[in-house]
């Protein structure tokens, strides 16, 4: 059964989208299949994988007028689309009874046919995100290592915490993405010595490295081990996706 995993951050730039698509097209490097689900109405995601529009996509699903209908990007990696028009589901699904558990029945039908599902949560703590906590086993935090990224992790552990208490007993913060990082900068290093005082374990050992190649990749449509796959930023995603499987499949024999 597929492990289902948010990647959230209410601030924007901080490698979320990236980390999602590389994320996802690594599991698929170390054989795994994985559904990648776009559900940020910028459709960042989307855009990035040159997927073109199609008749279903997550916003007919949360409205209730398809099922997920996922889209084959490459063998083992499937897409399930966004559109600007998911920016008025907030206010079209604001009186839908048990409006924050839409994407969890949505996910039923299709949980088994993937090894892992990867949500890009929009860039807010709104009904969406919501949705994306209650189906979710694990919630991702890219954190871009500069000091005003770190600001709103509060928030961000408060609304993962009322989620937990509320809608989803089994959530739990899986880990913590740090991105952009250049060891040679002292504010960087300092970044993450805080958060692991902050998150603990829960940071992952790997750090993304500033790399050109992974802003370059998105302009092309590509993933980053399609593009340059020898790139620092191909190793570094394929070194966090061997963390992720480690971590996960160890939690799954412990349970």
């Amino acid at each position: 059964m597929g492990i289902i995993i948010s990647l959230l951050n209410h601030k924007g730039g901080v490698g979320k989208t990236t980390s999602a698509i590389n994320i996802g097209a690594g599991m698929v490097e170390l054989g795994r299949r994985v559904l990648l689900v776009d559900l940020d109405p910028q459709a960042n995601l989307t855009l990035s994988l040159g997927v073109p529009r199609q008749p279903n996509t997550i916003y007919e699903a949360v409205r209730g007028e398809s099922p997920l209908v996922p889209y084959n990007v490459r063998e083992g990696l499937d897409i399930v689309i966004s559109t600007l028009d998911l920016s008025g589901a907030e206010m079209e699904l604001i009186n839908e009874a048990g409006r924050e558990f839409i994407l969890r029945e949505l996910f039923d039908p299709i949980k088994e046919d993937y090894d892992y599902i990867i949500i890009d949560c929009p860039p807010s703590l709104g009904l969406l995100t919501l949705n994306a906590l209650t189906s979710s086993d694990l919630v991702y935090i890219p954190l871009q290592t500069e000091f005003l990224a770190m600001q709103g992790l509060a928030k961000i552990q408060q609304v993962i915490n009322k989620v937990k208490l509320r809608l989803n007993k089994g959530l739990e913060v899986g880990g913590v993405i740090a991105t952009m990082y250049d060891h040679r900068k002292v504010l960087n290093r300092d970044v993450v010595e805080t958060i692991k005082k902050y998150f603990g374990e829960a940071v992952f050992d790997t750090m993304i490295r500033d790399n050109v190649a992974l802003a370059e990749a998105p302009a092309q449509r590509q993933d980053i081990f399609t593009y340059s796959p020898k790139s620092p930023g191909a190793e570094d995603y394929l070194s966090l996706c061997r963390e992720i499987i480690a971590r996960t499949e160890q939690e799954m024999q412990d349970a």
